[in-house]
């Protein structure tokens, strides 16, 4: 990470990082000793700690699933909404189809 002159920490794509504080607890995990190897030298190469490259990688993956979570609820309730007005279930499944295939990176 860079940091600009006012002290804000901005990502290597120039994204500014506005960082707040959230109550934490600690967690003991149990990581191979190849895998641990692996993460410190992407840490070191990041420059950053094995904690914080950690954090990052579980943010990241916890953002991707709870965005999938909430794109699959949005579609349980557009398939409500299609069969309160549309009669044919093939239909409705057509509809739905044709979104996630537009939808899906």
């Amino acid at each position: 990470m860079k940091k600009q002159t006012d002290e804000i920490p901005v990502t290597e794509e120039g994204f500014e990082l506005r960082l707040r504080s959230r109550g934490s607890k600690p967690v003991t995990i149990h990581i191979p000793a190849d895998a641990l190897a692996s993460l410190e030298k992407i840490a070191a190469g990041r420059d950053m700690s094995v904690e914080a490259l950690l954090k990052l990688y579980i943010g990241q993956s916890m953002r991707q699933d709870l965005a999938k979570l909430s794109a699959d609820r949005v579609l349980e309730k557009t398939e409500q909404v299609l069969k309160q007005h549309i009669r044919s279930d093939e239909e409705v499944s057509a509809i739905l189809k044709e979104i996630r295939v537009e939808t899906v990176p």
